[in-house]
């Protein structure tokens, strides 16, 4: 099975850096991205799916309507086994601790450094 990976971010430019920087891992079927540009649209593309056909998510935090520190509350409580990685360019305290009170699993801070994204990605997905 493809690891499949939902990135929510309500900027749309993000899709395009991140199929850029996992060019190589889309080409070769490493990985699968979904994206998702609000947390409500995030949460009905969970429900539509089948247990276990994602694996991780990958939110900003700031966001319109339901921000991603209330999505990770949410996907943690429906989707327990999902790993849940944040990405914000707002990386103080509160917000990762916040962050870690819902349950994420880590936090990666903006500009992302995609080598540091992608290994922390595969340690938890254990496909090191």
């Amino acid at each position: 099975m493809i690891p499949k990976i939902l990135v929510v971010d309500d900027e749309k430019d993000v899709e395009l850096l991140f199929r850029q920087r996992f060019r190589s891992e889309l080409k070769t079927q490493k990985i699968l991205l979904h994206f998702a540009f609000s947390g409500e649209d995030a949460l009905r593309y969970l429900q539509s799916q089948t247990a276990n056909d994602v694996l991780m998510v990958l939110s900003d935090i700031n966001m319109p309507g339901m921000n991603g520190l209330q999505l990770a509350e949410e996907v943690k409580s429906k989707f327990p086994q999902l790993k849940l990685i944040m990405v914000s360019a707002y990386g103080d305290d509160n917000n990762r601790h916040e962050a870690e009170k819902k349950g994420v699993d880590d936090f990666v801070t903006k500009p992302v450094e995609f080598d540091v994204l992608k290994s922390r990605m595969n340690r938890l997905l254990n496909l090191e």
